[in-house]
């Protein structure tokens, strides 16, 4: 990639972020409909959960693929693609006739959505070299997430009262077509140098890990945990747990780089995304249908209740970014952990009859850590590897994050099918005790000596000729 200006540098960071709105929007926004989306379409509860999981899930199993994708026939092109395809999956959600279909539709939004996050964060990691400057830059990018957090309960709801639930996805049109133009016009093409071969095996592997360890955490509650169907699910989830790795380390040019995981700091960053995500997801799942069902709020109402939650997440978000690129990621991972832990605590005692007051300190603290979060998991993530090999280490780091909102919706809304709301609440305490455990156990002198060594036989590896048998 030429060197640019400050000026255009900016404007990359601008055009990347406008994908990760587009997603985040998405998700928001959509999980204020779900009580509207259970009437209309009769849904239960596991049909709600695959709404929200038949995105995460394609998503989730796409992102790596198309990370190495990108670095090996061009980023601005896989960015491109993923544009046109986000946008017409969100016409085609618009317009679907039922529950079958909006699922449907919503993995051509994801099959979309999986060449947008981590190619753009590929695109800003080639793009700001600095250390600190790009860890200002992830600091936006995780500001971004706090914007769609905003404005995404309060314009859904507004959409969903005045219009209906449809209208929540012709929001992508126009962001994704002014994104379209953008990119065409002003991000330069990337790739990395040298070319990743595609890994069939592995990509399958791990759709088959994902796919069935949700689907049996999903329909437990209704099939039953001990019928052969939902036994049949987490088996074929283990075993493939088991040879992924194993057939992982054999290859010069895998899927998932295990090579990576011999950094404590990158592999602690990819189980805190897992723990921080599933927190959210559970957390916007759970707390729309709280709202609404047990507290009879409007979707509207229910929107501008979560608003000290995003205006603080919107807040953190560039602040943590700052204190990643002064002081490194241990300060705002601990802080995260404690906020969310507190957050979650409080959420187990709450009720229908509640002050306003206990539940707004509870959607601050949550908002104050998911703020935190985002900018040290990333940084960590990118920030010791080879740019060549960006696209694959954002992947995963995307990749983890979309497994734990997809773990998150599974678990907590199996619990709310069980009938156990309370469990759900004890659920997302438990991801932010984990993120404060890992937190301080990841950042540490050893921690930081293991990504050092990472680092070195990584750079050797590159200077290796090799070939793929």
């Amino acid at each position: 990639m030429p060197e640019l200006s400050h000026r255009r540098r900016l404007l990359v960071l601008a055009i990347c972020c406008t994908s990760l709105l587009l997603v985040s929007l998405d998700i928001t926004i959509l999980n204020v409909a779900l009580p509207s989306l259970r009437q209309e379409l009769h849904a239960s509860v596991s049909g709600l959960q695959w709404i929200i999981d038949a995105y995460t899930l394609v998503l989730a199993s796409l992102l790596m693929l198309a990370g190495s994708t990108a670095d090996r026939i061009g980023r601005k092109r896989v960015f491109q693609a993923g544009l046109v395809l986000f946008t017409t999956g969100s016409l085609l959600c618009s317009l679907a006739p039922g529950l079958g279909w909006l699922i449907a539709f919503r993995t051509v939004q994801a099959v979309g959505g999986s060449m947008l996050n981590p190619v753009a964060m590929s695109i800003i990691t080639n793009t700001f070299t600095e250390p600190r400057e790009r860890a200002r830059a992830i600091g936006v990018w995780g500001g971004v997430v706090g914007i769609s957090m905003a404005a995404g309960p309060l314009l859904g709801g507004a959409l969903v009262e005045s219009v209906g639930w449809r209208s929540i996805f012709w929001i992508n049109l126009p962001v994704g077509l002014l994104a379209l133009f953008l990119t065409a016009r002003h991000i330069p093409e990337s790739r990395a140098p040298k070319p990743r071969r595609v890994d069939p095996v592995g990509q399958l592997l791990v759709i088959t890990l994902l796919g069935s360890m949700t689907y049996g955490i999903i329909e437990g509650p209704a099939a039953g945990w001990t019928s052969p169907l939902i036994l049949g699910c987490f088996t074929v989830a283990a075993g493939s747990l088991a040879v992924l790795p194993a057939y992982e380390r054999r290859r010069t040019e895998p899927l998932i780089e295990p090579a990576f995981f011999r950094s404590v700091p990158f592999g602690g960053a990819t189980v805190i995304a897992v723990s921080a995500f599933a927190a959210l997801g559970g957390f916007l799942f759970l707390n729309n249908l709280y709202l609404q069902s047990e507290r009879g709020l409007s979707a509207l109402d229910a929107g501008l209740f979560m608003l000290p939650m995003a205006v603080m997440c919107l807040v953190c978000a560039p602040l943590s970014g700052r204190l990643v690129g002064a002081r490194g990621p241990r300060l705002p991972l601990l802080l995260a952990g404690a906020a969310m832990t507190a957050s979650g605590l409080l959420f187990t005692v709450l009720d229908a009859r509640s002050s306003d007051g206990l539940l707004f300190t509870a959607y601050v603290l949550f908002g104050t850590g998911f703020g935190l979060v985002n900018a040290p998991i990333t940084n960590t993530a990118v920030s010791g590897m080879p740019r060549s090999r960006a696209g694959v280490a954002a992947a995963i780091a995307s990749t983890s994050r979309q497994v734990g909102s997809s773990l998150g919706v599974a678990v907590i809304g199996a619990a709310v099918a069980a009938g156990s709301r309370s469990a759900g609440w004890w659920i997302i305490t438990g991801c932010g005790l984990s993120v404060l455990v890992l937190g301080t156990i990841t950042t540490g002198r050893w921690a930081a000596g293991t990504a050092a060594r990472t680092t070195a036989r990584l750079d050797s590896d590159q200077r290796i000729p090799v070939t793929t048998p």
